[in-house]
Protein backbone atom coordinates (compact mmCIF):
# COMPACT_ATOMS: atom_id res chain seq x y z
CA UNK A 1 0.00 0.00 0.00
CA UNK A 2 2.75 2.47 0.96
CA UNK A 3 4.60 1.76 -2.28
CA UNK A 4 1.41 2.23 -4.32
CA UNK A 5 0.72 5.59 -2.72
CA UNK A 6 4.32 6.73 -3.29
CA UNK A 7 4.12 5.72 -6.94
CA UNK A 8 0.80 7.49 -7.38
CA UNK A 9 2.57 10.79 -6.77
CA UNK A 10 5.84 9.79 -8.47
CA UNK A 11 7.15 11.05 -11.79
CA UNK A 12 5.22 9.41 -14.67
CA UNK A 13 8.34 7.64 -15.98
CA UNK A 14 9.00 5.93 -12.63
CA UNK A 15 5.37 4.94 -12.30
CA UNK A 16 5.28 3.52 -15.83
CA UNK A 17 8.24 1.24 -15.13
CA UNK A 18 6.85 0.06 -11.79
CA UNK A 19 3.39 -0.73 -13.19
CA UNK A 20 4.43 -2.13 -16.57
CA UNK A 21 2.73 -5.47 -15.96
CA UNK A 22 -0.62 -4.00 -14.89
CA UNK A 23 -3.62 -3.20 -17.07
CA UNK A 24 -3.14 0.34 -18.38
CA UNK A 25 -4.89 3.11 -16.50
CA UNK A 26 -4.95 6.80 -17.20
CA UNK A 27 -4.53 9.27 -14.35
CA UNK A 28 -5.51 12.84 -13.66
CA UNK A 29 -3.98 14.82 -10.85
CA UNK A 30 -4.40 17.89 -8.70
CA UNK A 31 -1.12 19.12 -7.22
CA UNK A 32 -0.34 21.49 -4.34
CA UNK A 33 -3.87 22.83 -3.98
CA UNK A 34 -3.83 24.99 -0.82
CA UNK A 35 -6.95 26.06 1.09
CA UNK A 36 -7.29 27.94 4.38
CA UNK A 37 -9.75 26.14 6.65
CA UNK A 38 -10.54 25.52 10.30
CA UNK A 39 -9.78 21.89 11.10
CA UNK A 40 -8.21 19.89 13.91
CA UNK A 41 -8.89 18.19 17.22
CA UNK A 42 -6.70 20.39 19.44
CA UNK A 43 -8.05 23.43 21.21
CA UNK A 44 -5.34 25.59 19.60
CA UNK A 45 -6.84 24.72 16.20
CA UNK A 46 -10.33 25.95 17.05
CA UNK A 47 -11.46 29.40 16.01
CA UNK A 48 -8.56 29.86 13.60
CA UNK A 49 -7.81 28.85 10.04
CA UNK A 50 -4.71 27.04 8.84
CA UNK A 51 -3.33 26.15 5.42
CA UNK A 52 -4.17 22.67 4.18
CA UNK A 53 -2.50 21.30 1.04
CA UNK A 54 -4.18 18.70 -1.17
CA UNK A 55 -2.59 16.38 -3.70
CA UNK A 56 -4.98 14.02 -5.46
CA UNK A 57 -4.40 11.44 -8.18
CA UNK A 58 -7.34 9.63 -9.75
CA UNK A 59 -6.95 6.49 -11.82
CA UNK A 60 -9.53 6.43 -14.59
CA UNK A 61 -10.60 3.83 -17.10
CA UNK A 62 -8.94 4.59 -20.46
CA UNK A 63 -11.41 5.98 -22.97
CA UNK A 64 -11.65 3.48 -25.79
CA UNK A 65 -13.47 5.58 -28.38
CA UNK A 66 -12.61 8.85 -30.06
CA UNK A 67 -12.46 11.68 -27.54
CA UNK A 68 -13.13 14.31 -30.22
CA UNK A 69 -11.56 16.84 -27.81
CA UNK A 70 -14.85 16.63 -25.86
CA UNK A 71 -14.83 17.69 -22.19
CA UNK A 72 -18.02 15.73 -21.47
CA UNK A 73 -16.24 12.42 -22.20
CA UNK A 74 -13.54 12.72 -19.55
CA UNK A 75 -13.37 13.15 -15.78
CA UNK A 76 -13.03 16.91 -15.38
CA UNK A 77 -10.49 18.35 -12.94
CA UNK A 78 -13.35 20.46 -11.60
CA UNK A 79 -14.88 17.31 -10.10
CA UNK A 80 -11.79 16.91 -7.91
CA UNK A 81 -11.71 20.50 -6.66
CA UNK A 82 -15.49 20.43 -6.19
CA UNK A 83 -15.19 17.28 -4.05
CA UNK A 84 -12.66 19.06 -1.83
CA UNK A 85 -14.72 22.24 -1.58
CA UNK A 86 -17.93 20.33 -0.85
CA UNK A 87 -16.46 18.30 2.01
CA UNK A 88 -14.75 21.34 3.53
CA UNK A 89 -18.06 23.22 3.49
CA UNK A 90 -20.16 20.34 4.84
CA UNK A 91 -18.99 20.53 8.46
CA UNK A 92 -15.98 21.24 10.66
CA UNK A 93 -13.83 18.13 11.02
CA UNK A 94 -11.23 17.10 13.55
CA UNK A 95 -9.28 14.56 11.50
CA UNK A 96 -7.55 14.78 8.15
CA UNK A 97 -8.25 11.04 7.83
CA UNK A 98 -12.00 11.69 7.83
CA UNK A 99 -11.65 14.46 5.27
CA UNK A 100 -9.48 12.30 2.99
CA UNK A 101 -11.95 9.41 3.18
CA UNK A 102 -14.91 11.61 2.27
CA UNK A 103 -13.08 13.28 -0.62
CA UNK A 104 -12.05 9.91 -2.05
CA UNK A 105 -15.61 8.58 -1.83
CA UNK A 106 -17.06 11.62 -3.56
CA UNK A 107 -14.51 11.37 -6.38
CA UNK A 108 -15.29 7.67 -6.82
CA UNK A 109 -18.91 8.57 -7.55
CA UNK A 110 -17.69 9.62 -10.99
CA UNK A 111 -18.24 6.74 -13.44
CA UNK A 112 -14.72 7.03 -14.93
CA UNK A 113 -12.94 6.93 -11.54
CA UNK A 114 -11.40 3.58 -10.51
CA UNK A 115 -9.09 4.53 -7.62
CA UNK A 116 -8.38 7.76 -5.76
CA UNK A 117 -5.10 8.62 -4.01
CA UNK A 118 -5.52 11.50 -1.58
CA UNK A 119 -2.72 13.25 0.31
CA UNK A 120 -3.67 16.03 2.75
CA UNK A 121 -1.08 18.02 4.71
CA UNK A 122 -1.22 20.72 7.37
CA UNK A 123 1.36 23.37 6.50
CA UNK A 124 1.22 25.50 9.66
CA UNK A 125 1.40 22.97 12.52
CA UNK A 126 5.12 22.31 12.63
CA UNK A 127 8.48 22.78 10.95
CA UNK A 128 7.33 20.64 8.02
CA UNK A 129 4.14 19.38 6.45
CA UNK A 130 2.07 17.02 8.63
CA UNK A 131 -0.42 14.85 6.83
CA UNK A 132 -2.10 11.65 5.77
CA UNK A 133 -2.20 9.64 2.55
CA UNK A 134 -4.90 7.16 1.56
CA UNK A 135 -5.86 5.11 -1.48
CA UNK A 136 -9.42 3.94 -2.06
CA UNK A 137 -10.80 1.83 -4.90
CA UNK A 138 -14.41 1.78 -6.02
CA UNK A 139 -14.74 -1.75 -4.59
CA UNK A 140 -13.53 -0.52 -1.17
CA UNK A 141 -16.40 1.94 -0.76
CA UNK A 142 -19.14 0.27 -2.80
CA UNK A 143 -21.39 -0.02 0.23
CA UNK A 144 -21.36 3.76 0.69
CA UNK A 145 -21.63 4.86 -2.94
CA UNK A 146 -25.35 4.27 -3.46
CA UNK A 147 -26.31 6.36 -0.44
CA UNK A 148 -23.80 9.02 -1.40
CA UNK A 149 -25.10 9.05 -4.98
CA UNK A 150 -28.64 9.71 -3.71
CA UNK A 151 -27.32 12.52 -1.53
CA UNK A 152 -25.38 14.02 -4.43
CA UNK A 153 -28.43 13.88 -6.72
CA UNK A 154 -30.41 15.88 -4.18
CA UNK A 155 -27.65 18.53 -4.19
CA UNK A 156 -27.78 19.00 -7.97
CA UNK A 157 -28.81 22.56 -8.88
CA UNK A 158 -32.21 23.01 -10.53
CA UNK A 159 -31.89 26.05 -12.79
CA UNK A 160 -34.50 28.47 -14.06
CA UNK A 161 -34.46 28.14 -17.85
CA UNK A 162 -35.47 31.43 -19.49
CA UNK A 163 -36.39 31.52 -23.17
CA UNK A 164 -36.13 34.97 -24.74
CA UNK A 165 -37.81 36.00 -27.96
CA UNK A 166 -35.85 38.22 -30.34
CA UNK A 167 -37.95 41.19 -29.22
CA UNK A 168 -37.06 40.41 -25.61
CA UNK A 169 -33.37 40.10 -26.48
CA UNK A 170 -33.45 43.54 -28.14
CA UNK A 171 -35.48 45.21 -25.37
CA UNK A 172 -33.72 48.02 -23.46
CA UNK A 173 -34.72 46.40 -20.14
CA UNK A 174 -32.76 43.20 -20.84
CA UNK A 175 -30.07 44.07 -18.29
CA UNK A 176 -32.66 44.79 -15.61
CA UNK A 177 -34.37 41.47 -16.30
CA UNK A 178 -31.07 39.64 -15.91
CA UNK A 179 -30.54 41.50 -12.60
CA UNK A 180 -33.94 40.31 -11.38
CA UNK A 181 -33.37 36.73 -12.50
CA UNK A 182 -29.89 36.49 -10.96
CA UNK A 183 -31.24 37.76 -7.64
CA UNK A 184 -33.59 34.79 -7.38
CA UNK A 185 -32.55 31.53 -5.69
CA UNK A 186 -32.05 29.35 -8.80
CA UNK A 187 -29.19 29.47 -11.32
CA UNK A 188 -30.18 31.05 -14.64
CA UNK A 189 -29.73 29.53 -18.10
CA UNK A 190 -30.90 31.68 -21.01
CA UNK A 191 -32.18 30.20 -24.28
CA UNK A 192 -33.19 31.74 -27.58
CA UNK A 193 -34.51 30.71 -30.98
CA UNK A 194 -33.55 31.42 -34.55
CA UNK A 195 -32.31 34.94 -35.35
CA UNK A 196 -34.53 37.47 -37.13
CA UNK A 197 -32.84 36.71 -40.44
CA UNK A 198 -33.78 33.27 -41.86
CA UNK A 199 -30.88 30.78 -41.82
CA UNK A 200 -29.36 29.22 -44.90
CA UNK A 201 -31.67 26.71 -46.59
CA UNK A 202 -30.06 23.35 -47.44
CA UNK A 203 -33.25 21.59 -48.64
CA UNK A 204 -32.16 18.50 -46.73
CA UNK A 205 -33.64 17.60 -43.34
CA UNK A 206 -30.53 16.36 -41.53
CA UNK A 207 -28.24 19.15 -42.69
CA UNK A 208 -30.97 21.75 -42.19
CA UNK A 209 -31.31 20.65 -38.56
CA UNK A 210 -27.63 21.27 -37.96
CA UNK A 211 -27.71 24.62 -39.76
CA UNK A 212 -30.70 25.71 -37.67
CA UNK A 213 -29.01 24.66 -34.42
CA UNK A 214 -25.92 26.66 -35.41
CA UNK A 215 -28.14 29.64 -36.24
CA UNK A 216 -29.61 29.46 -32.72
CA UNK A 217 -26.07 29.45 -31.35
CA UNK A 218 -25.23 32.54 -33.40
CA UNK A 219 -28.28 34.22 -31.93
CA UNK A 220 -27.05 33.17 -28.49
CA UNK A 221 -23.76 34.95 -29.11
CA UNK A 222 -25.76 38.01 -30.08
CA UNK A 223 -27.55 37.75 -26.74
CA UNK A 224 -24.25 37.40 -24.87
CA UNK A 225 -23.00 40.56 -26.56
CA UNK A 226 -26.00 42.46 -25.15
CA UNK A 227 -25.02 41.57 -21.56
CA UNK A 228 -21.42 40.54 -20.92
CA UNK A 229 -22.35 38.68 -17.73
CA UNK A 230 -23.91 36.01 -19.93
CA UNK A 231 -21.50 33.30 -21.11
CA UNK A 232 -22.30 30.99 -24.01
CA UNK A 233 -21.86 27.33 -22.99
CA UNK A 234 -22.19 24.18 -25.08
CA UNK A 235 -21.41 21.21 -22.80
CA UNK A 236 -23.03 19.70 -19.74
CA UNK A 237 -19.72 19.93 -17.89
CA UNK A 238 -19.58 23.68 -18.50
CA UNK A 239 -23.22 24.10 -17.49
CA UNK A 240 -22.74 22.20 -14.23
CA UNK A 241 -19.67 24.26 -13.36
CA UNK A 242 -21.38 27.54 -14.25
CA UNK A 243 -24.49 26.79 -12.20
CA UNK A 244 -22.44 25.84 -9.14
CA UNK A 245 -20.39 29.03 -9.46
CA UNK A 246 -23.22 31.51 -10.00
CA UNK A 247 -22.52 32.22 -13.67
CA UNK A 248 -25.37 33.16 -15.99
CA UNK A 249 -25.31 31.01 -19.12
CA UNK A 250 -26.61 31.18 -22.66
CA UNK A 251 -27.27 27.69 -23.98
CA UNK A 252 -25.61 26.75 -27.29
CA UNK A 253 -27.76 23.73 -28.23
CA UNK A 254 -25.90 21.82 -30.95
CA UNK A 255 -23.71 19.51 -28.86
CA UNK A 256 -26.24 18.53 -26.20
CA UNK A 257 -29.01 18.01 -28.76
CA UNK A 258 -26.90 15.98 -31.17
CA UNK A 259 -25.24 13.90 -28.43
CA UNK A 260 -28.48 13.05 -26.61
CA UNK A 261 -29.43 9.37 -26.52
CA UNK A 262 -33.09 10.37 -26.67
CA UNK A 263 -32.95 13.73 -28.41
CA UNK A 264 -35.82 16.15 -28.80
CA UNK A 265 -38.61 15.17 -31.17
CA UNK A 266 -39.17 18.82 -32.07
CA UNK A 267 -37.34 20.76 -34.76
CA UNK A 268 -35.07 23.73 -33.93
CA UNK A 269 -37.61 26.07 -35.54
CA UNK A 270 -39.96 25.24 -32.65
CA UNK A 271 -37.67 27.05 -30.26
CA UNK A 272 -39.90 27.19 -27.17
CA UNK A 273 -40.49 23.42 -27.38
CA UNK A 274 -36.73 22.90 -27.71
CA UNK A 275 -36.20 25.03 -24.60
CA UNK A 276 -38.81 22.92 -22.79
CA UNK A 277 -36.90 19.73 -23.75
CA UNK A 278 -33.69 21.30 -22.46
CA UNK A 279 -35.41 22.37 -19.22
CA UNK A 280 -36.51 18.78 -18.70
CA UNK A 281 -32.97 17.49 -19.33
CA UNK A 282 -31.61 19.97 -16.77
CA UNK A 283 -34.32 19.14 -14.20
CA UNK A 284 -35.19 22.83 -14.16
CA UNK A 285 -37.33 24.31 -11.43
CA UNK A 286 -39.13 26.46 -14.02
CA UNK A 287 -39.29 27.35 -17.69
CA UNK A 288 -39.95 31.06 -18.15
CA UNK A 289 -40.78 32.23 -21.67
CA UNK A 290 -40.53 35.96 -22.34
CA UNK A 291 -42.14 37.38 -25.46
CA UNK A 292 -43.59 34.14 -26.88
CA UNK A 293 -46.41 31.70 -26.10
CA UNK A 294 -45.93 28.46 -24.22
CA UNK A 295 -45.43 25.35 -26.38
CA UNK A 296 -48.38 22.98 -26.78
CA UNK A 297 -47.13 20.85 -23.89
CA UNK A 298 -44.47 21.36 -21.24
CA UNK A 299 -42.55 18.93 -19.04
CA UNK A 300 -41.55 21.30 -16.22
CA UNK A 301 -43.46 24.10 -14.46
CA UNK A 302 -43.75 26.81 -17.11
CA UNK A 303 -45.21 30.25 -17.66
CA UNK A 304 -45.12 32.85 -20.39
CA UNK A 305 -45.03 36.61 -19.93
CA UNK A 306 -45.25 39.43 -22.42
CA UNK A 307 -42.29 41.71 -23.01
CA UNK A 308 -42.58 44.51 -20.47
CA UNK A 309 -44.65 42.59 -17.91
CA UNK A 310 -43.09 42.08 -14.45
CA UNK A 311 -41.09 38.86 -14.16
CA UNK A 312 -42.12 38.06 -10.58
Amino acid sequence: MASEIRLAFAHPSERAIATAGDAPRDRISLRDHVVEVEIGAFQAERGTKQRIQFNVVVEVAPFTGDLDDDVDRILSYDRVTEAIAHELAAERLNLLETLAERIAERILLEPQALRAFVRIEKLDRGPGALGVEIVRARSDVAAHLNALADETASERPHPRVVHLSNDAMDHPDLGRWVDTLVARRAPVVLCCGLPPEPPLSTRHHMTQRRVDLLAIEQNGWRLAARDLRCKVVATRTELDWAMKNGQTCVWAPSKIVLDAIEGPSVEPQDATALSDWFAQEMEACELLIIGEDLPDSTHVPARAIAVGDPLF
